[in-house]
Parts: structure tokens; sequence; C-alpha cells
């Protein structure tokens, strides 16, 4: 799945290109039973995690991710597709993640990026701030995550 109506490629993207109201989705990136019980032992040792017998007797039926897998997924998608790889000067963190349903070995997952809005440093003019709202979909174009970001971003005209 790729839908974006960004008109400059990752590879050369800027502040300006963030439009606030634009909606781009990206995908898909496959959820591999062996990676989440490996990143779940190493990271979030939860049994519905780990053991793919013992979770079938848990409230989730059956194994499902860590969430911080899901994250590290969606992290994968973000990175690849929608941040910029010319001017992202990092992030000074999230707001409001959410784990809205389980996400299961065989899920194939993608994004929806929403850009809720842009705003030049007044300090720094030669960057500015991009507020993102990313929700994280299933191939069922279902919710199972999302989550607010703020990047820092080069301004390609810069004062």
């Amino acid at each position: 799945m790729r839908n974006s109506t960004f008109t400059v490629p990752v590879e050369n993207r800027y502040f300006e290109d963030y439009v606030a109201g634009s909606v781009h989705e990206f995908g898909s990136i496959p959820v591999e039973e062996k990676e989440v019980i490996a990143f779940a032992r190493r990271f979030d040792p939860q049994t519905f995690h780990t053991d793919p017998e013992a979770a079938r007797s848990t409230v989730f039926g059956g194994l499902i991710a860590s969430g911080w897998h899901t994250a590290s997924l969606m992290m994968r998608l973000f990175a690849d597709n929608y941040l910029s790889k010319v001017a992202s000067l990092g992030s000074p963190g999230v707001d409001e993640l959410q784990w809205i349903k389980p996400v299961r070995p065989g899920d194939e997952l993608s994004i929806r990026v929403s850009v809720l809005g842009t705003k030049r440093s007044r300090s720094r003019p030669d960057r500015g701030v991009v507020r993102s709202f990313i929700e994280v979909l299933n191939q069922n174009h279902e919710v199972v995550m999302s989550v607010k970001a703020v990047n820092i971003l080069l301004c390609r005209q810069r004062p």
C-alpha cells in the first residue's frame, strides 16, 4: 500500500513538504512469529508474547506481539516512508500512545499518517516542528495502535 500526496520523495523532503491536513498511507510490514517471540523474550517477557501454547489460555486466546514491538514496526515504516532522509533532526517525544487491538503473528501492518500541524521555529528559523498522528493498521484496515509524534525538520528555504 502506498497512498501519499507528497510531491517530493522522502530522500529530498524538508519541513515545507509536510502540509497540515494531508494524509499519507504506507506499508506493509509482516508480523512474524519468531520475531514476536524473540523481541518479547528480550524486552517484554510476558507469556502471551513468548509462549504460543500458554498464550492460548490467556485473555488474548493466543500469541500477540508486544506493544513495543508494534511500535518498533511502526517506526520502521515511518522512518522508511514519511520521515525525511535529509532534514530530520530528531524528536522531542510522542504523546497519546495507544494499543487498541492485539497484533498477531501473520498480520500485515501499514501506517496512515495525518499531518496535524506545522510551525516554523522563531528562535531557529532554519527548522520547524511537524506534529503527526500515526495510525497503525492491520491487513483488515483496522487500527491497532495510534500515537501522536513531534518531529523537528530543517527547512529547505533558510533565512
